[in-house]
């Protein structure tokens, strides 16, 4: 039966091999990652940190309802597209690794982590990667790291995941990060970082499925960064949802959405801006009208946008509470 697998897996990577072909001149991702499944939500990601410029191109790969995928070392990027590819075909985590690895002549310098929708993962660190090098796989996740200061920095990464369990899979996983770096992470330092979370099951509408997207390219302090990107996506989901309120006409909970998001971020003008054009909708004037004020005298552009929102019902005031409004 395995070797029936075996023979399946290889003739569907030769003909998926033509949407990405593997090229040896691609970046040599020297890093560490993390592939996991939450089993609350069902939703899947991959994260990623190196001393390489962009890394989250070349590394991160996710699809909802499929799996996840972390690709490096001497990356074969081939294998993100390929292997969520031999996912969906039905083929599970561990099928899917042992299909990747055995049609690659190049697989000692491979490290791949795999994870499926059904939380199975999978990881391999061939021979030739540079130590530290090493994967754990655990339930629900795998872990891989190479081009390390220290060998304790995958089981860090490992503790960290499993000790943080009913948080967001994103702040999981950047907890797992974050765990890496203070054993030392990669050798050479730091420089970009990405952090992608998918659906568990697709909806057919990538909008609503990709989760989560965060990328660093190139920082300084790419954990950081990405972790004060987090902090703003949690802040602009509330934003989102207040959105909707609106077009759903209800104002009082898109009114607790805004205020949400403000108290997450009070100095964004944007936030505060929406919530006191929300209040003023209420006939919260006495609340509404200081904050305007105070918008208006950091940005006079926002009392220009005014008025042009009373055409399409975004500001719903008579014409003397707007006049009340623009003398602010």
């Amino acid at each position: 039966m395995n070797k029936i697998i075996t023979v399946f897996c290889l003739s569907l990577l030769m003909v998926f091999g033509a949407l990405a072909q593997y090229n040896k001149e691609n970046p040599l991702t020297h890093t560490y990652s993390i592939v996991a499944y939450d089993k609350t939500s069902g939703d899947i990601g991959v994260a990623v940190q190196s001393h390489w410029f962009s890394v989250g191109t070349v590394v991160t790969w996710a699809e909802a309802g499929v799996g996840a995928i972390a690709t490096q070392s001497f990356s074969n990027p081939a294998f993100g597209p390929q292997g969520l590819a031999l996912l969906k075909t039905g083929l599970n985590a561990e099928q899917t690794l042992a299909a990747l690895i055995a049609s690659d002549e190049g697989e000692a310098y491979r490290q791949v982590g795999v994870i499926d929708a059904s939380g199975l993962a999978a990881s391999h660190t061939g021979s030739k990667n540079i130590p530290a090098a090493g994967h754990l796989v655990g339930e629900g996740y795998a872990v891989q790291a190479n081009l390390m200061e220290k060998e304790t920095v995958w089981p860090a990464m490992a503790r960290a995941f499993e000790d943080s369990e009913g948080k967001p899979l994103a702040e999981r996983l950047i907890l797992a990060l974050e765990a890496a770096q203070r054993e030392g992470g990669d050798i050479r330092g730091k420089q970009s970082a990405a952090v992608l979370v998918v659906s568990g099951k697709s909806t057919g509408k990538p909008w609503i499925d990709r989760k989560v997207d965060l990328r660093v390219d190139d920082h300084a302090e790419p954990l950081l960064e990405i972790r004060r990107l987090w902090k703003v996506h949690q802040a602009y989901e509330f934003m989102n949802q207040g959105d909707h309120a609106v077009e759903a006409g209800d104002f009082e909970k898109a009114g607790k959405l805004y205020e949400r998001a403000e108290q997450m971020f009070p100095d964004n003008l944007e936030m505060q801006y929406w919530h006191a054009i929300n209040l003023a909708n209420i006939g919260e004037m006495e609340k509404a009208l200081p904050m305007f004020k105070s918008i208006f005298k950091k940005d006079s552009k926002w009392k220009t946008l005014t008025p042009r929102l009373l055409d399409n019902g975004v500001l719903t005031v008579g014409e003397e509470d707007l006049k009340k409004i623009l003398k602010q």
